[in-house]
């Protein structure tokens, strides 16, 4: 795609943001498509925090697509720190056009640029589609990963 843009979003966004995520089979059941207080919280920590951004894909002044990227300092591999992709989504009308390597391939250059020894990202079980594309894009599923929801 042409002309896109990732940067961290702005409060303004949020209603476009929380929209990405919750379009998508699995984020209707579990997001929201209005802004409230628990979405105003999150924001507000994600953006105070500078191992934390809440990306967007801009062209123009409209808004693509999102991710959260995560950067965590570790002891393991030797000091090493890593970078988590979370909430990867691309508008709709959009997917399968290529925005979404872009935008991973922007996201592991930061991380590149960064100094992290690696890359990772969790993925739920149900989306082959997602797990094809993340393993063309080189990401090996070398892990179980579990969750305990609370």
């Amino acid at each position: 795609m042409t002309d896109v843009i990732f940067r961290d979003a702005i409060r303004a966004e949020l209603p476009a943001v929380i929209a990405l995520l919750a379009d998508d089979v699995l984020g209707k059941a579990r997001d929201f498509t209005e802004v409230d207080d628990a979405y105003e919280k999150a924001f507000a920590e994600i953006d105070a925090d500078p191992r934390n951004h809440l990306v967007v894909a801009d062209a123009g002044g409209e808004l693509l697509g999102c991710m959260q990227i995560t950067y965590i300092p570790g002891l393991g591999r030797h000091g090493a720190e890593r970078s988590l992709i979370e909430s990867v989504r691309v508008r709709s009308d959009l997917r399968g056009r290529g925005l979404g390597r872009e935008m991973m391939a922007w996201a592991i250059d930061q991380a590149r640029q960064r100094g992290c020894a690696l890359v990772q990202l969790t993925t739920d079980k149900t989306r082959a589609d997602a797990h094809r594309f993340y393993r063309n894009l080189g990401f090996v599923a070398s892990h179980e990963g579990m969750k305990l929801p609370l």
